[in-house]
């Protein structure tokens, strides 16, 4: 991402009706925040006691933050009531390609991170916290977690950092405990989930690095501040990576429910006409421009248009690009990044990547079509993970939005993009696009 949206704030609780709130003291000079101007703004983390925290955060109507939106009180809950000393696990490792939000928080927000894992750890009565990060961040929160120990800030809790593998799938709960436990980065058949038994075998709370940011504001401010803003019963802000055919890409804080016309808006507008938006992410649904634009960045708003935000990661397509060959590359860079643990993921994935292939060249399109037909439901949930449900999600999409481009490729043979260049971003292991 090439930036970040935030402004300059003077200590203590900003505004209820204010934003940024998560962002609001991010250096102008793109240095973390240390942990004396943490204080400052802050203060240390409050003593709450654990019913307390929960019933704020209940209170707040707090969501998981990294795709999934579990409510995170019942996770709390659950945690707390398991047998055995509770673990907790701040998950910043961000392996979707178009979402940039966990590494702003980690590298300029690492203490506001480092409280909520540390408050979430008291309330579910657990002694030690870990935070999964990539390499990117990763020495920005070890040195923070250095500086915290030197202030005896967080008694009672060990705080420690771990770099995750790189790869999509790693940053899924399953598969990091797993790795957490010296395993392989991959998800887990489940039951049991993380947690009943997680790392060591000791129930565990995971949650993404920006619920930690939202549970730490919650604690010092309440619940009632939380909902102060947003839309409908979906209250409080969100970080949002928006990128593509947008003036200046990166990470926004808005409020839930803000329509996507809005979000891009504070990108600086579109730089060209554009044709959809990809909404979630790689596991996410393309819709129609003019109708994504118009749609509340919500569970809500987003679920009557078949879609969902996600991890809120956006990307803005524009009409001179092609949405078939852009999902191409990135389905045939899914079917790499499988887990590689079942049938639907080891031969399903590559199969329908070939099948996109072949549309894209124009190589028997018609009878790739058509096996395109046949495949995509059957695969959806029988995998052993989400990984294939995903990807079926977004190439359903695809073949909807894009249907007059797939028919131009099958029925004519030709492709109508005119640009010059790859929008949706890929690792530089990418496939070479299809063209």
């Amino acid at each position: 991402m090439s930036g970040v949206a935030y402004r300059e704030e003077p200590p203590g609780a900003p505004a209820a009706q204010a934003l940024p709130r998560l962002l609001a003291g991010a250096r102008m000079d793109g240095r973390p925040v240390s942990l004396d101007a943490h204080l400052r703004r802050y203060g240390p983390p409050p003593a709450l006691q654990p019913r307390t925290l929960v019933d704020a955060v209940a209170a707040a109507g707090l969501r998981g933050c990294g795709g999934a939106g579990f409510p995170t009180a019942r996770k709390l809950e659950a945690v707390a009531a398991g047998r055995g000393r509770a673990v907790v696990v701040a998950n910043g490792a961000e392996g979707e390609p178009p979402s940039g939000k966990d590494k702003v928080l980690l590298a300029y927000l690492p203490h506001l991170v480092l409280d909520g894992a540390v408050l979430a750890a008291h309330a579910v009565g657990a002694r030690d916290a870990i935070v999964a990060v990539d390499r990117v961040t990763h020495d920005v929160v070890a040195y923070a977690i250095a500086e915290r120990k030197r202030a005896h800030l967080d008694r009672g809790v060990s705080l420690r950092v771990v770099r995750s593998p790189e790869g999509f799938v790693t940053g899924e709960e399953t598969a990091l405990v797993q790795f957490l436990n010296g395993g392989p980065a991959l998800p887990t058949f489940t039951p049991p989930r993380p947690f009943e038994r997680g790392v060591g075998g000791a129930p565990t709370l995971v949650q993404n690095v920006e619920t930690f940011a939202h549970l730490a504001q919650i604690a010092r401010f309440g619940a009632e501040w939380f909902r102060a803003i947003g839309a409908g019963g979906e209250r409080g802000s969100a970080l949002v990576t928006l990128s593509g055919a947008v003036a200046r890409p990166g990470v926004f804080e808005v409020a839930v429910g803000t329509p996507l016309r809005d979000v891009v808006a504070q990108a600086g507008g579109v730089t060209a006409e554009l044709g959809a938006v990809l909404v979630g992410g790689y596991f996410g649904t393309w819709l129609p421009a003019a109708q994504a634009l118009a749609a509340p960045l919500s569970q809500a708003g987003l679920a009557a248009l078949g879609g969902a935000p996600g991890a809120r990661a956006i990307v803005a397509l524009p009409v001179s690009s092609c949405g078939l060959l852009e999902t191409t590359r990135v389905v045939r860079w899914l079917a790499a990044e499988s887990a590689g643990q079942c049938g639907p993921c080891v031969h399903g994935l590559e199969a329908i990547a070939g099948d996109l292939v072949r549309i894209a060249r124009r190589d028997d399109p018609t009878g790739a079509r058509a096996a395109l037909d046949r495949r995509l439901p059957q695969l959806e949930r029988r995998g052993a993970c989400r990984h294939p449900d995903g990807v079926v999600r977004l190439v359903a999409s695809a073949l909807r939005v894009f249907a007059a481009e797939v028919e131009l490729h099958v029925h004519h043979r030709r492709c109508s993009s005119r640009a010059d260049r790859a929008v949706l971003p890929l690792p530089p292991r990418r496939p070479e696009a299809v063209r």
